[in-house]
Formats: structure tokens, C-alpha cells, sequence
């Protein structure tokens, strides 16, 4: 009987995930559009990073919340453009971790210049010097933003830069963070 009603369970989530995956691509518009929902999510290997004050990160911080990682670099001009809406969505969107990861060589002094400019002091800031998780998880250019689930697993990628203040974004966002 208990093997029956996990059973049951298991397939009732399948296809709960199926239609909220159904219902969150009508909710790809705008900059959204660009947003690639895996069909199961994905686990990540464990990478240790740095924060700004060179003290030992990780990911794993932000596990039991839902996390947007946004894989960035000083140099990179379509990553510095998208900051301030990841700033913004930060603080319209409490709930979630919002992650700037600087990826690659990224000199610290221009790294703290350009948070103070942006404004975006209250992201959580890690960098990964090596692009240790960057490459092992198939990232070959900037920006790319993540979305990870609670269990640290990722399930969404953009490629590219986006509006992450912008309607569509918060929209999509809020669909896939179910209300506790």
C-alpha cells in the first residue's frame, strides 16, 4: 500500500511539473524569450569561490532558496549593462538569491568600483577567479544567468543579457517560485 501511494505521488508530481512547465513557456515573451527550461533539473558540481573579501564561498549558501546565478565579468559590456536590473530584482524579489558570480580574471579594485557605481552592493557577490564552474558546466561566453531551484539543482538558463527588472522576468520568476 505505502509502495502504491509513493507511486501515485511520484506520478501526480510528473505531471504537476509537466503543466507548470507548459504554463511558465506561455510566460517566455520579451527578454524572457531566451530563457532554456530544462525538462529535469540539473545537479552542479561543488565549486568553491571567493568573496570580496577573499574569505571562502559557495553555492551551497544559498540552498533552500530559490537562486538566479549570473555568471559576469568586468570586461564584459552586455554584463555590466544587465546590473542594475539584477539589483532591482534583488530587492523587489527578497525571496530569491540573487547571485553575481565574476567569472575569469576579474581584478578586485574595478570589481568593487563598478558595485559602488551600479549600486548593486547588496547582491551576494562570489567570483571565481578560475572559471572552475563555468567551465565544467558548459559556459563559453558572457552573460549567462542560472536559475537553481532550492535543492541547488538548475533548472533554467539564459544566454545572453536580459531585463531582469522588467515584467516578463518578474512574472516568470514568481510562476516558478511557488507561494509557501
Amino acid at each position: 500500500m505505502v509502495l502504491r501511494l509513493f507511486i501515485l505521488a511520484l506520478v501526480y508530481t510528473g505531471f504537476a511539473f509537466g503543466a507548470n512547465a507548459q504554463d511558465l513557456d506561455g510566460l517566455r515573451v520579451g527578454d524572457m524569450e531566451k530563457l532554456i527550461l530544462h525538462p529535469a533539473p540539473k545537479d552542479l558540481p561543488e565549486a568553491a569561490f571567493l568573496g570580496l573579501d577573499e574569505a571562502p564561498r559557495s553555492l551551497s549558501e544559498v540552498r533552500g532558496r530559490w537562486a538566479l546565478v549570473n555568471f559576469w565579468a568586468t570586461w564584459c559590456a552586455p554584463c555590466r549593462k544587465e546590473m542594475p536590473s539584477l539589483g532591482a530584482l534583488a530587492k523587489d524579489m527578497p525571496d530569491l538569491a540573487v547571485v553575481a558570480l565574476a567569472t575569469g580574471r576579474n581584478p578586485l579594485p574595478q570589481m568593487t568600483r563598478f558595485i559602488d557605481e551600479a549600486g548593486v552592493g547588496h547582491l551576494i557577490h562570489m567570483r571565481d577567479p578560475k572559471s572552475a564552474l563555468s567551465s565544467q558546466i558548459g559556459i563559453l561566453g558572457l552573460p549567462v544567468t542560472i536559475i537553481l531551484n532550492p535543492q541547488g539543482q538548475e533548472v533554467a538558463r539564459l544566454i545572453g543579457d536580459a531585463d531582469w527588472h522588467g515584467a516578463e522576468a518578474l512574472a516568470l520568476l514568481d510562476a516558478m517560485m511557488p507561494a509557501d
